[in-house]
């Protein structure tokens, strides 16, 4: 009974509630997206299993988990305003606004209708429309990967997010504000709410850029100015009667418009999305009665009602605006998938409705249900119509990083420019095959002359309580020396870089960019999973944070001279897939005379594609072919989907060197992690491999 009693404390003891809802938020994750599903799914069921309802371990109404998932509230939205692309918004502003404006007209329109029907007092009524009116992109990394978001309807969609959830969050603060809605106490709290905001985005931007100005340039000082602004407009909004996450929104706003992307900002989302933001959801589970649900949906006429509202009313809103823009289908199709989901604050919304008792249970449980089919369907139909979204035109051809168009012999051709790669040297054993493989890189398709970059970090702060500072310079100096001699050897310009820096990390990306450098060539870390839990992962952090593409490679026992053959996988026809192409090209061009090369381009396409989406897919990149490279070194593999990794897998057999690509993913509001499915594929490789990253933007 004492072992009982013990435990039974230590459970609902503040830090045994925190540590079990930190437990949870590290260990689902990773375990849901095995089975495709999104991060907030499996929080919610975890919040489900350990909630009131089911084993009863953590209570919802104690002060700790109130605490946490208010600070997950207040982090949400002040990301989503944080994340938001303020220069993108206002190039086509005019059309977001609207189409953000038809967006809350219907969708309030509908949440109002349908709590009408349901005989809801007007303030609920309100709140409802509210609900209606919000979105999330979840869509967007999707968007993305496939290089399509510049595209006007992409951007307009995305802009139209800051209209509709801040008259959203004002719609909320009104509801909870008033106890009815009469004209002097609505005028009164508009009047508030509109100084308030005023005082919030004026003031932090007026302090933010004394900041920048000043050149403050430590990173603590700045992640912990960027927290204080947060929680003050947070505390402000309650003291100026509106709701606490509608003062985080305009913060993020107004921080995000003076504050520049980089580690500053990647810290302060990192923070909120490992720790606060998944509790929130947590404790949105912890809510969830299974009964109660059960019996919502048994009467599922609510339930229908707000899908057919959520779903048709941002149908309606895309296909008016579409016509009224002049967009294509596809581009019509686009807006809708992206303004579908509702996920973030639809989420907020109804949880602060419902804390406040504007809300009841039925309410919230068909949110959860419009939520899970609105956030499984946008992303579908925006995978559909991202591949019709941009029809090629029949002589254009993607050009990356690494090329540029020419006219050669009055044809259009894509020639290969000379590069300056960036190459850290730090461990002797492998720096002549990183150097080597950069010098296959470096030169252009016209025998135009590269620059060949070694860069030796030093850490000073780490060498002197190891007691060698002077040595490890010293070292450093070797390595370049034999960087430079390996350079000769090679016949390539080499200049060597050394630098001393806290940072080893952001040292290696500041040198790139001071080098205006093209390309930064890594060799990929030895696997040391804990070493790079304690203390950071070099490669992972330089990939955030440099402001060229970054290539990791990983050569295995293969000789840089024995690289051939190379697989290449397709995901599509954009510019970033065309840099796989172009560095294939590149090690092919620089082979020995006597050498057999040959690039494998592979695409493994939708199993719903018919035989002349396949026949058109082989074509665009039949006419990726240089003039000057035979048929012979060129093979396209096309296969039926699913099963990407094992066709990987299957042709790396007969390869010498795969050349991947992954992506940084984040979408505003809603921190995704990128998939580890690049990092396992490699470990599985039985050949080499090369893997581009984008920058995190």
């Amino acid at each position: 009974m004492a072992m009982q009693a013990s435990i039974s404390h230590v459970m609902h003891h503040p830090l045994g509630v925190f540590s079990m809802l930190v437990a949870i938020s590290a260990a689902v994750p990773p375990l849901i997206r095995r089975l495709g599903l999104p991060d907030l799914v499996g929080l919610l069921a975890a919040g489900v299993v350990v909630g009131p309802h089911a084993l009863n371990w953590v209570d919802s109404s104690s002060e700790t988990v109130r605490l946490l998932s208010d600070l997950g509230a207040v982090y949400l939205l002040f990301t989503m305003g944080l994340e938001i692309d303020l220069e993108e918004f206002n190039r086509v502003k005019r059309r977001s606004f609207i189409y953000g404006l038809l967006i809350l007209l219907i969708g309030v329109g509908t949440g109002v209708s349908i709590g009408l029907m349901a005989g809801f007092a007007s303030v609920s009524c309100l709140l409802l429309g509210a609900l209606m009116a919000t979105h999330t992109p979840l869509g967007y990394p999707i968007v993305r990967s496939y290089g399509a978001q510049k595209d006007e309807s992409v951007v307009v969609s995305v802009g139209s997010t800051i209209f509709t959830d801040i008259v959203a969050l004002l719609l909320l603060a009104v509801g909870l504000g008033q106890g009815s809605l009469s004209g002097l106490g609505l005028g009164l709290l508009l009047l508030k709410i509109g100084g308030f905001a005023l005082v919030v985005v004026i003031g932090i931007r007026w302090l933010g850029r004394r900041l920048v100005l000043r050149g403050i340039s430590d990173e603590n000082r700045m992640v912990l100015a960027v927290l204080v602004a947060l929680f003050l407009a947070s505390l402000g909004a309650e003291l100026a009667g509106v709701e606490k996450i509608v003062g985080a929104f305009l913060a993020g706003l107004a921080v995000n418009s003076v504050l520049p992307e980089g580690r500053v900002k990647e810290q302060v989302i990192f923070v909120g999305g490992v720790l606060f933001i998944p509790i929130f959801f947590i404790d949105l589970g912890l809510l969830l009665d299974l009964g109660s649900l059960g019996e919502s949906l048994g009467n599922f006429q609510f339930t229908a009602l707000m899908l057919v509202g959520a779903i048709g009313g941002k149908g309606l809103a895309s296909w008016v605006s579409g016509r009224l823009f002049g967009y294509r289908r596809a581009q019509i199709l686009m807006m809708w998938s992206l303004t579908m989901p509702k996920v973030a604050a639809t989420l907020a919304t109804a949880f602060i409705g419902y804390q406040a008792g504007l809300l009841n249970q039925t309410v919230l449980n068909s949110v959860l249900a419009v939520m899970v089919v609105t956030a499984t369907l946008g992303p579908i139909l925006t995978e559909q119509s991202v591949t019709r979204l941009k029809d090629p035109s029949p002589d254009a051809v993607p050009v990356s990083f690494g090329e540029e168009a020419a006219v050669l012999d009055g044809v259009n051709e894509v020639v290969q420019r000379p590069l300056r790669i960036v190459v850290p040297v730090a461990n002797p054993s492998t720096e002549k095959g990183l150097l080597s493989m950069a010098a296959r890189l470096v030169q252009g398709s016209s025998g135009a002359e590269g620059v060949l970059l070694p860069l030796a970090m030093v850490n000073p702060s780490l060498e002197e309580m190891r007691g060698g500072l002077n040595r490890a310079v010293a070292a450093a100096r070797g390595r370049l020396s034999t960087a430079e001699s390996i350079g000769a050897q090679l016949a390539v310009h080499t200049r060597s870089l050394l630098r001393l820096d806290e940072d080893i990390a952001g040292g290696m990306s500041r040198t790139a960019l001071e080098q205006a450098a093209d390309l930064l060539l890594i060799g990929a870390a030895r696997s040391d999973q804990l070493r790079a839990w304690l203390m950071g992962d070099i490669v992972d952090g330089v990939c955030r944070t440099a402001h060229c593409p970054v290539v990791v490679v990983n050569l295995g026992r293969e000789t840089d001279s024995g690289l051939g053959r190379i697989l290449v996988p397709i995901k599509d026809l954009s510019a970033s897939a065309r840099e796989q192409f172009e560095l294939a090209l590149r090690v092919i061009n620089s082979a020995p005379e006597d050498q057999r090369v040959r690039i494998t381009l592979l695409h493994v396409h939708d199993p719903r594609f018919s035989g002349q989406d396949r026949h058109w897919m082989e074509q665009q990149l039949i006419r990726w072919r240089p003039l000057g490279i035979p048929e012979e070194w060129f093979h396209i593999v096309i296969v039926r989907g699913p099963g990407i990794d094992g066709a990987i897998h299957r042709l790396s057999r007969e390869h010498d060197l795969v050349i991947l690509r992954t992506q940084r993913r984040r979408v505003a509001g809603l921190p995704i992690p990128g998939s580890d499915r690049t990092s396992k594929l490699i470990r599985q490789l039985p050949c080499a491999s090369m893997v581009i990253s984008d920058p995190l933007v």
